[in-house]
């Protein structure tokens, strides 16, 4: 009886910690209410520029992160945010609210603004992120009123503290065969100012390419340990560092609606609401690249006519139309835009009569990039619609994560940018 016990109570840890790890919510980027519009996370900034930047900031910046966005409403409701700490896979980590913060983890969403003359009414919302007082991985959850199980939106931030050096590199990739498609990140941790247990099994690389999560390289293992450097290097032959180079993203200019941007085919004001049909897209694969500047899938909130691009800006109902034959699953628009797809209202719908696949999005005015792609079982397949093109223009986050022994949660001691504006080859 005694030898059986012994051999149960292993099989019930393991039940009991598998079912742990199921219950555990692996937080995203998503909006819960269709009345909760254009969702920004960024450093504090008056420059356009910033609105595009990562929501990354190190543990004791002076630029705090602002949360904004909009709520298509007539009147201001009672919203709250709170703030929780994650572990490198976006599960709730072991620190107590008090391990992170200084004051009590609930905070009013109260600091808002009418929208001024426009036919779509909304009051538009400013929130500080407090300062925080570890390095890792972030939450900020908004909800009505003080009720927790109502979320308006979560929306992801990290928070680093660069105790190792990594540098890292774009470069053609090790394999021929994606020598022309793809492109290849190298990295290189020095870690002589932080002594590291067992890097080994203790670390976690992550890399992301234009702020996305769905395509993300993570828990990469180094192929080569220098102890006399006191470095690892990542720097691996089998293709495992690479990602599909892509193409530059296709754009929509709505900074007017008295007159057509770039990209609009046409635009309708009406009493209460504003119509705007993009061009006609074709698919881009087998085409030669062509280089431009683009921002990388990310959007900014812009009003040439008006002078409070906040406040004055228009809402407007764009449909994207895009020209091909009937497929076994629908496209989507994708980019920061839709949620890289998330928004149910980017899959596409194909009209027989015009040829074409169409999808209507309810966007602000601003420059918005985007491109069209097909749901694959874990991201975004872009290459039947855009290419693949080692030239392409990309923009490149390394993450560096450390768990110390017997800590309670992932340090983020490591964090570099490749600036795509500064780095072309």
């Amino acid at each position: 009886m005694k030898t059986f016990l012994l051999c149960l109570i292993p099989f019930i840890c393991l039940l009991l910690s598998s079912s742990s790890i199921q219950a555990q919510e692996v937080y995203e980027n998503r909006v819960f209410e269709d009345n909760i519009q254009t969702v920004q996370l960024f450093p504090a900034s008056d420059d356009f520029a910033a609105q595009m930047t990562s929501p990354v900031i190190a543990l004791k910046s002076p630029v705090p992160l602002v949360l904004q966005f909009d709520d298509i409403a007539y009147e201001s409701d009672r919203y709250s945010a709170k703030i929780i700490h994650c572990n490198a896979d976006w599960t709730r980590s072991g620190l107590r609210d008090a391990d992170y913060l200084e004051q009590y983890n609930e905070y009013n969403v109260d600091t808002y603004d009418y929208s001024i003359n426009t036919r779509v009414p909304y009051i538009h919302y400013t929130f500080q992120i407090p300062r925080v007082n570890r390095s890792g991985n972030y939450i900020i959850k908004v909800y009505r009123g003080r009720d927790e199980s109502k979320p308006l939106l979560t929306r992801r931030f990290m928070v680093y503290d660069n105790q190792v050096a990594l540098g890292a590199s774009v470069v053609p990739p090790s394999k021929n065969e994606d020598r022309r498609t793809a492109q290849q990140i190298n990295v290189n941790v020095n870690y002589s100012n932080r002594e590291l247990m067992d890097p080994l099994n203790n670390t976690l690389l992550v890399i992301r390419q234009n702020q996305r999560w769905d395509n993300a390289i993570v828990g990469l293992k180094y192929n080569n340990m220098r102890e006399d450097l006191k470095q690892l290097q990542y720097q691996l032959f089998d293709g495992s560092n690479t990602f599909e180079a892509g193409n530059e993203f296709r754009f929509v200019d709505l900074r007017y609606v008295r007159t057509r941007g770039r990209n609009i085919a046409s635009i309708s004001m009406e009493e209460d609401a504003v119509f705007a049909e993009a061009g006609v897209d074709q698919s881009r694969r087998g085409q030669g690249y062509l280089e431009y500047l683009d921002i990388n899938g990310q959007f900014g909130i812009f009003n040439v006519e008006r002078q409070n691009h906040e406040l004055e800006s228009e809402y407007v109902l764009l449909t994207f139309n895009l020209e091909t034959e009937e497929l076994p699953s629908a496209p989507f628009v994708l980019g920061a835009l839709s949620n890289w797809g998330k928004n149910p209202n980017a899959k596409m719908v194909y009209d027989q009569p015009s040829g074409k696949y169409q999808a209507t999005l309810f966007l602000k005015q601003g420059w918005y990039d985007f491109q069209y792609g097909l749901r694959s079982d874990t991201d975004w397949d872009m290459e039947p619609f855009e290419g693949n093109h080692f030239q392409t223009e990309n923009e490149y986050e390394v993450f560096f994560y450390y768990r110390d022994m017997g800590s309670r949660y992932d340090e983020l001691i490591g964090y570099t940018i490749l600036n795509p504006n500064k780095r072309r080859f």
